[in-house]
């Protein structure tokens, strides 16, 4: 049995890159002994896929990463690979055995999956499309039954000027201009439309949820990440600022609208590279967003 232990040290939306080089190592070595070395972040999320053996936190005290590294190098590992970049990562295989270790490829210029790619092949495995299908099978247990099909809209703080980046394009919609987006989606799709936050919810979507939303549509505060992931793989349709919601309707091939910064094309491009059935569009005032998102439904 061939063991694999991989740094992911970041984000949830880091470790869904990961997870398509995970699919492809256990495509290629069925029997293969997985260990991920996460974040207090990204814990839990990567705890919930059965291909991976064992998840271990790096916390970020001196005394920690020492116990840490007192517990991995109990164990021999085939191969070691720091994907995540990180130095503290790099730092703690120093003290390792292990067989090989690789770190990705970080030039600017290469996209993430062509940099996973490469992993793939000094591991002297093939990559194939289906590598992509990360998220197949996964044991969603929503209790909400969805009989009809619908849009999900996620309107999480990067739609919100105050509490996203200064720099990038403001797209915050007036509560008129959400109400009338709304009732526009409604209109032209015929379909429910499923409205999900991040960690808190804007104030205007505050504002109206309550008295002003048509009954087709249902909002959803606050869900638990591995529940949004579910809500996403049954929709239709997603409208997102770029995230970790995205690369969740890439991996289940859910058509996406997804908007990002101007300033930031070639950021977005290396992380996107790989998805499918995907629209980019830019930010952009919300009386013009808004209407070139209509345009493409």
């Amino acid at each position: 049995m061939t063991s694999y232990l991989i740094f992911r040290t970041d984000r949830i939306g880091d470790f869904l890159l990961t997870i398509i080089l995970i699919n492809s190592i256990k495509h290629n070595d069925p029997n293969s002994n997985i260990t991920v070395i996460s974040s207090k972040k990204n814990y839990h999320f990567i705890k919930s896929f059965k291909i991976i053996n064992e998840v271990i936190i790096l916390k970020n005290s001196l005394f920690e990463k020492i116990k840490l590294i007192n517990k991995l190098r109990s164990n021999y590992y085939d191969n070691v690979i720091i994907h995540d970049a990180k130095n503290r990562s790099s730092m703690i295989s120093l003290f390792l055995k292990y067989g090989l270790k690789i770190k990705p490829n970080n030039n600017s210029n290469i996209p993430y999956i062509d940099s996973i790619k490469e992993i793939i092949s000094k591991l002297n495995f093939n990559y194939t499309e289906s590598d992509l299908n990360t998220l197949e099978n996964r044991d969603y247990n929503l209790s909400e039954d969805f009989n009809e099909d619908f849009i999900l809209l996620h309107f999480d703080e990067k739609w919100i000027h105050d509490d996203y980046i200064s720099e990038f394009t403001n797209i915050e919609p007036l509560r008129d201009e959400l109400i009338s987006f709304i009732n526009l989606l409604l209109t032209i799709t015929n379909k429910r439309l499923v409205i999900t936050t991040g960690v808190h919810c804007p104030n205007v979507l505050k504002d109206i949820y309550k008295i002003d939303l048509n009954s087709k549509v249902k909002v959803y505060k606050e869900l638990d990440f591995f529940d949004l992931e579910s809500m996403i793989s049954r929709s239709k349709l997603l409208i997102s600022c770029h995230g970790a919601v995205s690369h969740v309707a890439a991996a289940h091939q859910i058509k996406q609208i997804d908007i990002i910064d101007e300033i930031k094309l070639n950021f977005y491009s290396k992380w996107t590279a790989h998805f499918r059935n995907y629209t980019p569009i830019c930010r952009k005032k919300f009386s013009l967003l808004s209407r070139e998102i209509i345009k493409l439904l």
